[in-house]
């Protein structure tokens, strides 16, 4: 893929970047390692300063940097606005929270005696340059959540921004140089996928963090694992949206169009499958297929667009040969299943609602990376479990009802890193983000998330002489 800005909502190529070469990836290494070994001892009174610093711009930049996300990627102006006001205040939380949460720790005493020691200290150390290599659907909040802690921690970072998202990344770089981080604290690279193995296995490089596809997080995850570094993966998800009959139905449906369709359905944490209790499953079918089909399809800076494109032509024929396959096989499209008609330009794809799929199909089992929902008639519970762990994906869930035993018996059973009761999964920086099963491994934000790439250091005392 070129590393170009190509609208989405046109197919017009804006902007073209030439590619470092060698060298200037060499000399953004060198400069990333001087830069950790001062930013490993700095205060976090300092590392406050300079993140709350960052914060400040990001606000006075918010309406610049939405129009220049959704110029490349296309998602509606307002979500844009709403990611690059979410990073602001994940870089402020993590600002005032990250030296409590790598203060050291004190084991139990009768332990430490034990042991024979005076004292001892458990602290969390940085472990040095993190390469993030991070996709384009959330451009700015995929970087910050990996960014803030890393930096906050006091290791630095190196960021491989998706291809189709340059400015955006260069953005980054350049905001956290405004705030004041030493040259080198967090740089950009310019580089195609084919470089990655090289920086990676660079001995600078102490570990790294990837969001994006299952086929990319085998591929660092294998390179890391050979070189014996630490590596936490985010990848897909296909997630469960689970209706039973105590529901607020009229809410259910409501957040049911939302969590199919933010960010133009380009959302690993994304509801897809909607797995309704036949009691309510023809009232909830009925109602879910009209507000998707009402749902306005246009151009991502009109702010009465409500879905705009996917973000490039391959994702729309990818998506395309997903719905057909179902379609082919008997699935019914209540709603869409085509392209606009209306749009002649531009990769857009109409909100659609499939019904009657089942497990041979190609939808039930992969991904769905655009507007386009699945829905299950199950007859209880036990079927409703069954059906949403029927995934090789284990992201998070959704689940709608208000009986207790219920909720238990879901949060209990359900196979996935979250499970959200009557509302929609939605990351925030004080709670531990990540997945199970081929979703990835380790776990972002919250005090786990800063903690991922740290060095436990267990310091041990002898008695005095």
């Amino acid at each position: 893929m070129a590393i170009a800005t190509v609208n989405p909502a046109t197919g017009e190529t804006l902007k073209t970047f030439d590619a470092l070469n060698p060298g200037e990836v060499e000399d953004r290494l060198v400069r990333a390692e001087q830069a950790y070994q001062e930013h490993r001892t700095t205060t976090f009174a300092y590392r406050r300063e300079l993140m709350l610093a960052a914060a400040d711009l990001l606000d006075a930049d918010r309406e610049t940097i939405a129009r220049t996300m959704t110029t490349e990627m296309g998602k509606p102006l307002a979500q844009a606005r709403a990611e690059a006001k979410k990073c602001a205040k994940t870089m402020r939380w993590y600002a005032h929270h990250a030296e409590k949460l790598l203060a050291d720790e004190y084991p139990d005493p009768a332990d430490v005696t034990d042991s024979g020691a005076a004292r001892v200290v458990v602290r969390y150390r940085p472990i040095g340059t993190v390469l993030a290599v991070m996709p384009w659907n959330f451009p700015l909040w995929q970087v910050v959540r990996f960014a803030a802690p890393a930096l906050m921690a006091g290791n630095t970072g190196l960021l491989k921004h998706s291809s189709n998202v340059p400015q955006t990344a260069l953005y980054i770089e350049e905001l956290f140089r405004r705030a004041g981080y030493p040259e080198g604290c967090f740089q950009t690279l310019l580089i195609g996928s084919g470089a990655v193995e090289d920086i990676l296995r660079d001995p600078r490089i102490a570990a790294a963090t990837l969001t994006g596809s299952e086929p990319a997080g085998r591929s660092v995850a294998s390179i890391a694992g050979d070189e014996v570094k630490k590596t936490v993966l985010e990848l897909g998800g296909s997630d469960p949206y689970v209706v039973l009959p105590s529901a607020d139905l009229e809410k259910a449906v409501a957040t049911a169009v939302t969590a199919r369709v933010q960010n133009n359905g380009q959302s690993c944490i994304a509801a897809k499958r909607f797995i309704v209790h036949a009691d309510v499953y023809d009232a909830f079918a009925a109602r879910f297929t009209e507000r998707m089909a009402a749902l306005t399809v246009g151009d991502p800076m009109d702010e009465n667009t409500d879905v705009g494109p996917l973000a490039s032509e391959q994702g729309r024929s990818d998506l395309e040969e997903l719905v057909d396959d179902a379609v082919h096989q008997g699935a019914a499209a209540l709603c869409g299943g085509r392209r606009p008609p209306d749009r002649h330009a531009g990769w857009f794809y109409e909100p659609t609602v499939l019904s009657g799929i089942t497990p041979t199909m190609r939808i039930h089992h992969e991904e769905a990376f655009g507007p386009v929902a699945t829905l299950y008639r199950v007859a209880d519970i036990d079927e409703a479990v069954s059906v949403a762990n029927d995934s090789p994906f284990g992201l998070s869930s959704n689940a709608w009802t208000r009986d207790p035993d219920e909720q238990t018996r879901l949060a209990r059973d359900l196979q996935a890193g979250g499970v959200y009761f009557n509302g929609m999964t939605a990351s925030h920086p004080g709670f531990p983000f990540g997945g199970a099963k081929r979703s990835g491994y380790g776990r972002e934000l919250s005090g786990h998330g800063i903690r991922e790439f740290c060095n436990m250091t267990t310091v041990w005392y002898g008695p005095e002489e």
